[in-house]
């Protein structure tokens, strides 16, 4: 039982202030106890046969714990499963310790818990490809809802690594190219996974701090080449955002900005992170990420050095298990490396998140509920159907062929329609290191039971079939990322006697070594993997028209099948709900209206490519194009097609002069000139003209989806603070400067018309920085036949 609290065990007080409870605590633990709670342990490392291990709970948990890793993501608990085990685990941190301190159970929730029997969402880029932040929201929320069941407490999530590099394997795993719309979308999530009251919420975990995406020829790990003002106004922008939203937890990356790895970034997590920015939350270590200061950084010479240098520089908690913040930190403390008082300050970042989220009055959790969200279910098919985008169309979708071949590597292959962090993804990377020596040196216990890692869905062929009636017909073709063509002959005889063929081909997400997208699976080309563009190049070549769908985790395929295919279709990594909504936009049963969060290359040597470069950026200089390719896009950021048409008119930019405190109204209205019902995504661009330095041509200041009947319109009206115009100056100061600024409305960054101009006067009042305005929308008049 926890006991009564007393005078002088005040922290057990619900009714005492945080700050008090958390300097009482602190005042009553043991050196060693403290150490604890910034450690973390595998959840294999304390569970046996499904049960707490009382001589591993003795070796491991005694002094306490900070955080327990992936009770359910690493193992093959079901939920019932993981939430008993969870209170095994806190009975005894409560029970059987001195002090009584519950742990915070952590796990990876990219694209939903990463759990048996959990939802499994679209992976963020799909999500980013919806542009609907109350989706992300509304994900969150689902997300926190399964979490809260099992008991755990933390997710490590949401990316906001800015990604302009999709050769870069975790592309899948971010919101896409632009700071605003990762800010959006992120900030959205976090609220959601949240939720308004952390004691019956989840902490959100922003990472990776920062520049992770924008590594070395989109290797992960490798070093980022980031100029400081393009670092602060656009990878550190949604970071920004997010603490805005509430933002409780922070991971720095994996990479080193000009020889200095982040782990070890003082200047950016406690000067810039905590002192200017006044973020209370804890900072998290990624995985392993300390003791590679020493063995992959080589910035400091053994493991007391690294525990020192991380601890100074502001990191609060070592995951996934307890290594250079156990015995090398206390021998770091000995040799003078680090002082209690910088111990204690991390200390008390652990504990007052604990008593934020209640953990000391509520430790437990309910291990008879029923693990079944069919709302959830509901909410992974609509965020699907509405991030799968229509890049090309020629007429041939929706569907009304007699005979449809179903022809590719991921057609019958539900797996392959899942995100690299999802549980049947990651059982598989964890029985691959099982079998040998990992990187990580993962302690996996040789008889760890893991199940078979079933997808559980329907895939895109069975989704088809069921909506055709039987005109389908299937044929493999290939796999995802090998050699062989022995299956070709049978694929191109079903395209043949075929009136349609649809190819569902792409990537494997995950991070074995078969995987041709997620953490670590980086590629060199933009090219299907394997020998898919070669059996996609022969089914055309038969003559039979193709739909080609592209599931993976990036913009992937060469110019010429997107130019000789008839339609394509990006449904990224979509979930488990994801065939059904290929299969809905296919037949027409769904209008697209999902729109490319990132700029789809040509080919690879285009990379980095943006729509939000520099006014010298985004041509060769005088001639314009390279000499064998154009310099725009395949598609530009912001394009996705519909089945029908719409109209953007009669856009209005007021007033005509805004003070630096104030803001400025966009409206524009939005009519479906077509015969069907549809969205757009009405999107918002500003151009500072002239300004103290250089400026990107365009910048997404706001976007809205809007739902429109045939023949009806809709007006969208955007309020957009001042401070929202601004950048960083030559002393990285943020500053709004006065002067003109052009605004553009439209259905892409490559498709859109000048709405009108403003002028930002300086009248004494100080702007703030600003992530988003209002946006409104209204119906008006029916448009004339």
């Amino acid at each position: 039982m926890i006991a009564e609290p007393t005078p002088e065990h005040r922290y057990r007080d619900p009714s005492a202030p945080i700050e008090e409870r958390v300097a009482n605590l602190l005042d009553l633990m043991t050196l060693e106890e403290k150490i604890a709670q910034l450690g973390s342990a595998w959840v294999f490392e304390v569970v046996k046969d499904k049960q707490l291990s009382p001589g591993d709970a003795d070796r491991l948990l005694s002094k306490g714990i900070g955080h327990i890793t992936r009770v359910s993501g690493a193992s093959n608990l079901r939920p019932a499963e993981a939430a008993r085990v969870t209170n095994e685990i806190q009975r005894y941190l409560v029970e059987e310790t001195r002090l009584g301190i519950p742990a915070i159970v952590h796990e990876e929730v990219c694209s939903g818990l990463m759990a048996r029997d959990a939802t499994v969402f679209p992976q963020a880029i799909g999500v980013a490809s919806t542009w609907e932040p109350s989706l992300a929201e509304e994900m969150g929320a689902a997300i926190r809802t399964e979490m809260l069941a099992v008991g755990a407490r933390q997710g490590l999530a949401p990316v906001l690594d800015i990604a302009r590099d999709p050769r870069w394997g975790r592309t899948e795993e971010t919101f896409g190219e632009d700071p605003h719309l990762v800010a959006t979308m992120g900030s959205a999530f976090v609220r959601g996974l949240q939720g308004p009251d952390l004691r019956a919420g989840v902490v959100a975990t922003a990472k990776h701090l920062v520049g992770y995406g924008a590594s070395e020829g989109g290797l992960n790990w490798a070093p980022a080449h980031i100029p400081p003002r393009e670092l602060h106004d656009v990878y550190l922008h949604p970071f920004r955002a997010a603490i805005d939203a509430g933002l409780r937890s922070v991971m720095p990356s994996y990479q080193e900005l000009d020889g200095v790895p982040a782990s070890a970034d003082r200047e950016l997590m406690e000067g810039l992170l905590r002192h200017r920015w006044g973020f209370e939350g804890t900072v998290v270590s990624d995985y392993f990420a300390i003791r590679q200061l020493a063995t992959y950084h080589r910035v400091a010479p053994d493991g007391p050095s690294a525990a020192a240098m991380a601890l100074d520089s502001g990191i609060d908690i070592e995951l996934p298990g307890t290594d250079c913040f156990g015995k090398p930190l206390l021998d770091a403390l000995a040799e003078g490396l680090v002082t209690e008082e910088s111990i204690d300050r991390a200390v008390s970042r652990v504990l007052r998140t604990k008593f934020e989220l209640g953990l000391f009055e509520n430790p437990y959790v309910d291990e008879g509920a029923a693990f079944t969200y069919p709302r959830h279910s509901e909410l992974a098919a609509a965020i699907a159907r509405k991030s799968i985008v229509l890049l090309k169309n020629d007429g041939i979708l929706p569907l009304r062929a007699e005979r449809v071949a179903v022809i590719g590597p991921n057609a019958d292959r539900a797996r392959h329609l899942f995100g690299d962090y999802t549980h049947p993804a990651h059982v598989e990377s964890l029985r691959e290191m099982k079998t040998g020596e990992n990187v990580f040196n993962i302690p996996i216990p040789p008889d760890l039971d893991l199940p078979t890692a079933d997808a559980h869905a329907p895939t895109v062929f069975e989704a088809l079939a069921s909506r055709l009636e039987g005109r389908v017909a299937y044929a493999q073709g290939c796999e995802v990322n090998g050699d062989s063509r022995d299956g070709f002959a049978e694929a191109l005889a079903l395209a043949d006697r075929s009136d349609v063929a649809v190819l569902v081909v792409g990537d494997k997400a995950g991070l074995t070594d078969d995987s041709t997208s997620g953490e670590s699976r980086d590629r060199a080309s933009l090219d299907l993997p394997g020998v898919q563009e070669d059996l996609v190049r022969a089914v055309i070549d038969t003559g039979t028209p193709v739909v080609l769908v592209l599931v993976g985790g990036r913009p992937m395929g060469s110019e010429w099948i997107h130019e000789h295919a008839s339609a394509v279709v990006m449904a990224w990594l979509p979930g488990a709900e994801g065939a059904a909504a290929i299969a809905d936009v296919i037949v027409g049963v769904y209008n697209p209206g999902g729109k490319l969060p990132i700029s789809y290359p040509r080919s690879v040597g285009q990379i980095p490519l943006y729509h939000s470069h520099k006014v010298s950026g985004g041509r060769s200089h005088w001639k314009g194009d390279y000499v064998d390719s154009p310099t725009a896009p395949l598609y530009p950021f912001g394009h996705g097609l519909s089945y029908t048409s719409f109209r953007i008119d009669e856009a209005v930019v007021a007033p005509a002069t805004v003070a630096m405190d104030g803001s400025v109204t966009v409206s524009a209205r939005v009519t479906n000139v077509g015969d069907r019902e549809g969205e757009e995504v009405v999107q918002v661009y500003a151009r500072d003209v002239e300004a103290s330095l250089t400026r990107p041509v365009s910048e997404l200041k706001a976007f809205a989806r809007v739902q429109i009947p045939p023949g009806e319109s809709r007006t969208v009206t955007f309020t957009l603070p001042a401070g929202q115009f601004g950048f960083h100056d030559r002393n990285l100061e943020y500053v709004v400067e006065p002067g003109e600024f052009e605004i553009h409305v439209g259905r892409s960054a490559a498709d859109r018309q000048l709405a009108g101009k403003f002028n930002i006067v300086d009248r004494g009042g100080k702007p703030k920085v600003a992530f988003g305005g209002q946006v409104t929308i209204r119906t008006t008049e029916k448009e004339e036949d």
